[in-house]
């Protein structure tokens, strides 16, 4: 078992007493779904307050609620078209939620060039879903990119709960960018009926780790995580200076 598999399946331990609490009670998982994104409605205002402990608490809080929705509709037998439809809905409630937390805090802070790297995070990790959503219209299935709702959730959590928001966020930015030429490039080659790229080979590496179809809880998977993870915990909290506050910043060297 990998690492990331071991921590979903000791996850399930106490999710299976809050679920079998969920279906004894008889709630509804559709209510379980709005009270998740209001949870993470909270989450997103804590943020924008600076109180990035108590949102992480909160956003543990608030996806108990997002992951249990599923699992109780299934036992329960109240899955339903209208379920995924509602489920996805208020998904995309909680993300921009996240998001607008943290450009109201850099906002605040006068860090323009985070509200920006903040915004651009937030317009790719909703083409993410766009473009599978869209994708899966055409074609029986999309679902590739690494950077997907349940990566971003926990990065969000990590850069709380670590004050590494800076890092989290150029993380969740740079592979949402690739996620969703990921699935441009998966819908291309699906629709013209073109053969996927190979996975053999140095190159076939490249092709692997950048254009992601491996499954959660892998050898590969894990590699991803500890690399991200990495990242994350040796970039400052201040790192890459407000771009505008000099006028160069990462954004204003690659452009000399």
């Amino acid at each position: 078992m990998t690492f990331t598999g071991f921590i979903g399946a000791a996850s399930m331990f106490p999710l299976r007493l809050i679920i079998n609490v969920s279906v004894a009670l008889g709630i509804h998982p559709n209510v379980l779904t709005l009270i998740g994104v209001i949870v993470n409605v909270a989450a997103a205002w804590a943020l924008a307050l600076d109180r990035f402990v108590l949102a992480g608490v909160i956003m543990i809080c608030a996806n108990i609620f997002d992951f249990i929705d599923g699992k109780v509709a299934h036992i329960t037998g109240k899955q339903s078209e209208f379920g995924a439809f509602w489920d996805s809905t208020l998904d995309r409630f909680s993300d921009l939620a996240l998001f607008t937390g943290l450009i109201w805090l850099y906002a605040n802070l006068d860090r323009k060039g985070y509200v920006l790297v903040a915004t651009s995070a937030l317009i790719f990790s909703i083409m993410t879903s766009y473009a599978r959503a869209r994708a899966e219209s055409l074609i029986e299935k999309c679902k590739v990119g690494f950077m997907e709702r349940p990566e971003r959730i926990v990065l969000f959590m990590i850069g709380a709960f670590t004050d590494r928001m800076a890092g989290v966020l150029w993380v969740i930015l740079t592979l949402a960018v690739i996620t969703v030429a990921n699935r441009i490039y998966y819908t291309y080659l699906a629709l013209n009926r073109l053969p996927m790229p190979s996975t053999d080979g140095v190159v076939g590496t490249f092709w692997r780790f950048f254009f992601w179809r491996d499954e959660r809880a892998t050898v590969a998977y894990d590699i991803w995580v500890v690399v991200i993870l990495a990242f994350v915990w040796l970039t400052p909290p201040d790192w890459l200076r407000d771009p505008t506050a000099s006028g160069l910043g990462l954004l204003g060297f690659l452009i000399r």
